[in-house]
């Protein structure tokens, strides 16, 4: 049986459906499964497991060594800015002083020159004047006016002449911010996590990662639940256990420490991989047709 007609027609002058369609053209999409998404235990920087871990008031989890070298290192660049910010106005401050001192020398010159100068000063509208404003003996100056301007005039088709436009740096902001959720975040407001590790005999000979568990019902912490920990105490708990207990009693379970409502911080997590969990867990890529190659630039990856 022969082939359709439209997909071997390849002699066009464009792209036929069927060609784009091979050559990848379009928005392509793929769902992501389990091994593209991050666990609840892992570090939202270096994607690890967590070692000393540490939580915002919004859930992110961070490795203690990771926020604080990723916190240093952006007032490091606040102090950057600042000081190039301080720079410009002290810049700019010198150049309007340096203007104004300009300005002043020229109306003095222009005084001088009416009250005890040769060049003659007219008042009267009528009087003939060349074009550059210069009358008899004096407009010998306007040819080394012009050289002057020809020698320092910027040609901007030469790239050695080219004129560079000034850049201005905008006052920057001074707060830290976390990189995750990219809200204000202080030192002050991390706290450190404690999880609940599972020391069973049946999970030590099975399992070689550490597996951790709600301390309340002994359930498998999973990406499939909902984890709220206390930033009193640090103590990691289901969701259920947190509402039905710690909501209610305003103790902690583990240490008796007393919680308030505030207290309860729902951490962040990945999906898990399945359609009914909730999570638009796809992730698209734009491509278009380059010239004559049928290769085009990507956009990156979205996963909405």
């Amino acid at each position: 049986m022969p082939q359709r007609h439209s997909k071997n027609n390849n002699d066009l002058a464009f792209f036929t459906y069927d060609e784009k369609r091979k050559l990848g053209y379009g928005t392509q999409k793929e769902r992501l499964g389990k091994d593209s998404i991050k666990p609840f235990d892992a570090c939202c920087l270096c994607l690890k497991s967590l070692i000393d871990p540490m939580s915002c008031q919004k859930g992110h989890l961070f490795c203690k060594e990771c926020i604080l070298q990723c916190l240093l290192s952006q007032k490091k660049d606040i102090q950057r800015k600042l000081a190039a910010h301080t720079a410009q106005q002290k810049q700019e401050k010198e150049e309007e002083e340096e203007k104004l001192m300009l300005q002043k020398a020229k109306e003095l010159d222009a005084f001088d020159q009416q009250n005890h100068g040769a060049v003659p000063q007219y008042s009267d509208r009528n009087y003939s004047r060349d074009k550059n404003g210069f009358h008899g003996a004096n407009s010998v100056k306007v040819t080394s006016y012009e050289e002057e301007a020809l020698r320092t005039m910027k040609a901007f088709w030469l790239p050695s002449a080219t004129p560079e436009a000034s850049v201005k740096v905008e006052a920057p902001s001074t707060s830290t911010i976390c990189p995750e959720g990219n809200e204000k975040l202080k030192l002050k407001t991390l706290f450190p996590v404690q999880f609940t590790e599972d020391t069973s005999e049946q999970k030590k000979s099975k399992a070689l990662d550490k597996t951790y568990i709600c301390p309340s019902c002994k359930v498998t912490l999973t990406n499939t639940m909902s984890l709220v920990a206390l930033s009193s105490c640090g103590h990691v708990f289901c969701k259920k256990c947190a509402d039905r207990f710690m909501a209610v009693d305003k103790v902690c379970l583990v240490c008796n420490k007393a919680c308030k409502e505030r207290n309860l911080v729902t951490l962040e997590k990945g999906g898990t991989g399945f359609a009914a969990h909730g999570d638009h867990l796809q992730a698209t890529d734009f491509k278009h047709l380059g010239s004559g190659t049928g290769l085009g630039l990507v956009r990156p990856a979205m996963k909405t």
